[in-house]
């Protein structure tokens, strides 16, 4: 499990992130339109899982247009913005954003991907959310990049992830 802090508080998570040379587990998480995607669905292109606690915070609107910006202008790349918000919610940041190269993907159903990948919170006032989270795979979905944020109320390191993406 990760130590973590939020507001300068410790918290802690369900367990640690996939290692980098492993397979990212699949997953299977609800677009806005209801429909389900997976991670088996997205083979062949470089993935960045950008994971947040929820939409309706700075930290996390600013990640989700950082790296629409940054990473979705790279050859080959889908950009995932993960979190436990309700599609509809993600979908309406987007729209109000003008966010359209990121995929916005709730795990609101089962919180399985919080789960399988060791981000859930189990403690404190966000007990139940993601941790704020980087992980970038290539083609085969191999994970090549890790970073789980020590402050819920920091940015990740938006270079670093941009760097494993174009190394990928």
């Amino acid at each position: 499990m990760a130590n973590i802090t939020l507001g300068g508080t410790p918290i802690q998570t369900s367990g640690n992130l996939p290692r980098v040379g492993e397979k990212a587990p699949n997953f299977n998480l609800t677009v806005s339109d209801l429909s389900t995607q997976e991670l088996s669905n997205l083979k062949g292109h470089k993935v960045l899982l950008n994971i947040f606690p929820s939409v309706d915070t700075g930290v996390c609107a600013q990640s989700a247009r950082e790296f629409n910006k940054k990473a979705s202008e790279m050859e080959n790349t889908k950009v995932l913005c993960i979190s436990r918000d309700l599609p509809f919610a993600q979908a309406r940041f987007c729209a109000a954003e003008g966010l359209d190269n990121v995929m916005m993907l709730s795990d609101f159903k089962d919180g399985n991907f919080g789960k399988n990948y060791g981000l859930e919170i189990t403690s404190g006032g966000f007990a139940g959310l993601h941790s704020r989270c980087v992980i970038v795979l290539d083609e085969n979905g191999t994970v090549k990049y890790t970073e789980q944020v020590p402050e819920i109320g920091e940015e990740p390191n938006y270079e670093a992830s941009l760097q494993a993406l174009a190394n990928g």
